[in-house]
């Protein structure tokens, strides 16, 4: 990898061990992390740590995010309010890999409670090391925003 990738990272409560672990694991890896929040195992609301997050990502201030709560749901619901963010929630490796090769998603969304550590590091590396295929896969993405009615 060259260069230093800034990624932002946020969680609840809930994914706040899996973040830290995530921190630890990315930073030797070469990637500046940008920590959102929470800060601690104490209970908070994510859209509060999420809404900071996916604004950065959609202003274009940071190019990719780790979302995390306990099921992944929450915090992917409140990143894809925005229309530059396009969060996936991935549970395996296809999922993580097929989230940027035909979506360009820039936001990957984990559930702390269904998968451990390891599995979690494993996609976010395989999220962070696949490029969007592009071709026929931009025409779709460039479809998803804004809503046209």
């Amino acid at each position: 990898m060259s260069g230093t990738q800034i990624l932002a990272i946020g969680s609840d409560h809930a994914g706040y061990n899996l973040k830290q672990t995530l921190i630890q694991e990315l930073q030797p890896l070469g990637y500046e992390m940008l920590d959102f929040g929470c800060h601690s195992i104490q209970s908070v609301d994510y859209p509060d740590i999420i809404h900071p997050l996916a604004r950065a990502i959609n202003e274009g201030k940071i190019d990719r995010g780790i979302v995390i709560c306990g099921s992944g749901i929450g915090v992917s619901i409140v990143a894809n309010k925005y229309p530059n963010v396009r969060a996936a929630l991935c549970h395996d490796e296809e999922a993580s890999r097929l989230s940027r090769l035909h979506n360009d998603a820039n936001v990957i969304a984990l559930g702390a409670r269904f998968m451990t550590e390891d599995k979690a590091l494993t996609l976010v590396r395989v999220f962070l090391k696949t490029a969007f295929e592009g071709g026929r896969h931009s025409i779709r993405v460039n479809k998803i925003s804004p809503v046209r009615e």
